[in-house]
């Protein structure tokens, strides 16, 4: 039961992508904005890379008036309910309206999504007990199915019917399957055991509290695991997704330029893309589990690259539905390997006792990586001037310095740790 509940969690820390992500991407193209202004709309997801910056208040506040709801589940529910009241914004106002005022709504649907995914990923890392390392891989496995879930198929039926009812309505339609992933929280969802009673604001002064969440989790994090493996743990986190997160922020506006419609958009990327997806999500938390996370993620890392070189096959035949779907069945394949293995990897280095925290950091520096420069991937096909073949050979060639760095992680956790 706990992994259908880690699962049904999964889909509420996508859905919110589904409004600031590919969907916008595709408003935006529509309302006839340029790549270049696309990819920097991105910045937007800023959120989930400083969002560690309040992960101990998920971990060591309780919100009044919430509290019978349990800590986690609290935290989620107040995130949901900002999430509701600002995509009804967002529907009934849009880019051609006010681009101003799209992406001030889009920015805080990205830091309640962001500080919604602080309290799922504490709540998985704390149901799953620490003698329990062999379900990790199976509970990375649930949460990126039900992610994967969360984003593509209300995303298949929202690129399926904006053709015909326009983005507004469909936006208000999303907001009411948020609504109804509220009631399911709050029916399914248990709070899990505490390992720690959270502190409030009335029981400790504010330089106890940053010593007990930002410092101690700091210095866990580095003497459990040595100051040279840190590092290399660090770096690696940063770069790793760089070349997938420049392929998905330009991935529809390719679509779109090389003749594939709304609809094909909806029913092949998101549609096929989330079955392949699922039922590979599911095999690869059995192949984390027998490999082990750093050689699941150096076999992933290798299929994304070639996944990504497929694409710019795609880009030198054109709109061909056959070859679409070869990439995309790919593609689904190598994210879910590479996501399951990811999430495993973040959870095995997290204590339970700073799980927000130490969980919220490391996910916030791989989302770095991914925000900060993959903002800059419009700009690139710009400067190629729209070869998007080049482009996405680009793509797989950034995924090399993370295989190069994984590999010494491997030797190095196979090692005696020697401390910095």
């Amino acid at each position: 039961m706990r992994l259908w509940r880690i699962f049904l969690l999964g889909t509420v820390s996508g859905f919110p992508w589904l409004f600031i992500g590919s969907e916008m991407t595709a408003w935006l193209h529509d309302v006839g904005l340029s790549r270049t202004a696309i990819g920097l709309f991105s910045v937007v997801f800023v959120a989930y890379t400083i969002n560690f910056l309040w992960a101990p208040l998920i971990d060591h506040l309780r919100l009044p008036g919430l509290r019978r709801l349990g800590h986690r589940r609290s935290w989620i529910v107040l995130c949901m309910l900002l999430l509701i009241a600002q995509a009804l914004i967002l529907a009934a106002t849009g880019p051609a309206i006010s681009l101003f005022l799209t992406a001030s709504i889009c920015l805080g649907i990205a830091i309640a999504s962001a500080t919604q995914d602080l309290a799922i990923d504490a709540y998985r890392v704390t149901v799953i007990a620490e003698h329990e390392e062999h379900m990790i891989g199976h509970a990375a496995a649930m949460a990126t199915c039900g992610w994967w879930t969360g984003v593509s198929l209300p995303g298949a039926f929202a690129f399926i019917l904006a053709d015909q009812f326009g983005w507004n309505l469909v936006y208000f339609g999303l907001a009411g399957i948020l609504v109804l992933m509220l009631v399911g929280i709050l029916w399914a969802v248990k709070e899990p055991a505490k390992s720690e009673e959270p502190s409030t604001v009335a029981r400790v002064t504010r330089n106890q509290f940053f010593d007990r969440s930002y410092v101690a989790a700091v210095t866990e994090f580095f003497q459990r695991n040595g100051l040279r493996l840190a590092l290399g743990l660090l770096l690696f986190i940063f770069v790793f997704k760089l070349g997938e997160a420049f392929l998905g922020r330009m991935v529809v506006v390719f679509y779109k330029e090389v003749g594939f419609t709304n609809a094909d958009i909806g029913v092949y990327s998101k549609g096929l893309g989330l079955a392949i997806t699922i039922t590979c999500a599911i095999a690869a938390g059995f192949f984390t589990s027998y490999f082990g996370t750093v050689k699941g993620l150096m076999l992933a890392g290798i299929g994304m690259a070639a996944t990504n070189l497929l694409f710019a096959w795609l880009a030198v035949v054109g709109p061909d539905k056959s070859l679409l779907i070869f990439a995309l069945v790919a593609d689904g394949i190598t994210s879910a390997l590479s996501t399951v293995a990811f999430v495993a990897f973040l959870t095995y280095f997290t204590s339970h006792l700073h799980a927000a925290t130490q969980y919220g950091a490391l996910a916030s520096l791989g989302n770095s990586g991914r925000t900060l420069l993959a903002a800059s991937s419009g700009i690139l096909v710009d400067w190629l001037a729209g070869d998007w073949m080049m482009f996405f050979i680009l793509t797989a060639l950034m995924v090399s310095p993370a295989l190069l760095i994984l590999w010494w992680i491997g030797r190095s956790v196979r090692e005696p740790q020697v401390d910095g």
